[in-house]
């Protein structure tokens, strides 16, 4: 697998993630809350907080589905540099509400993490030249004998 088709699969797979993550605090917000690892969380009202979480969580998945399938690669790389302050937020928001470190560095720091590996992955990526695409073809395409 080329470093393209890799950018491509961790982008693809951290959209598909954040939208089940949205989803889940939009659909199940009291079920849901436990895993993100502050220790209480609010009852009765304070679920329109969860709700919050499950639409910004939802929307970026999105944005992140959106320019991938428009093709926006050098944009989506730039996207999710910005979209990596988020999991990075949500560790420090968790260690300083005395939440498990454990929760905190392993779900929210490795997420942040893998955000900006496939951020520099996609920003790494020199566009197609019709040099490059003609050398490309002439690679792939079988000689007759």
């Amino acid at each position: 697998m080329n470093l393209k088709n890799l950018a491509t699969a961790l982008a693809a797979i951290g959209a598909a993630f954040i939208i089940y993550i949205g989803l889940s605090y939009l659909l199940a917000p009291q079920a849901t809350a436990g895993g993100f690892g502050v220790p209480t969380w609010p009852q009765h009202d304070g679920t329109a907080f969860l709700a919050v979480k499950g639409v910004r969580d939802l929307a970026t998945g999105l944005v992140v589905l959106a320019l991938l399938l428009t093709g926006q690669r050098r944009a989506l790389g730039w996207a999710m540099a910005a979209i990596a302050f988020i999991p990075a937020g949500d560790m420090a928001i968790v260690l300083s509400a005395g939440g498990p470190a454990g929760t905190a560095y392993g779900v929210h720091g490795s997420t942040a993490l893998a955000v900006a590996l496939t951020a520099a992955l996609l920003l790494r990526e020199r566009p197609a030249t019709p040099a490059r695409v003609a050398a490309r073809a002439a690679r792939t395409t079988p000689t007759t004998v």
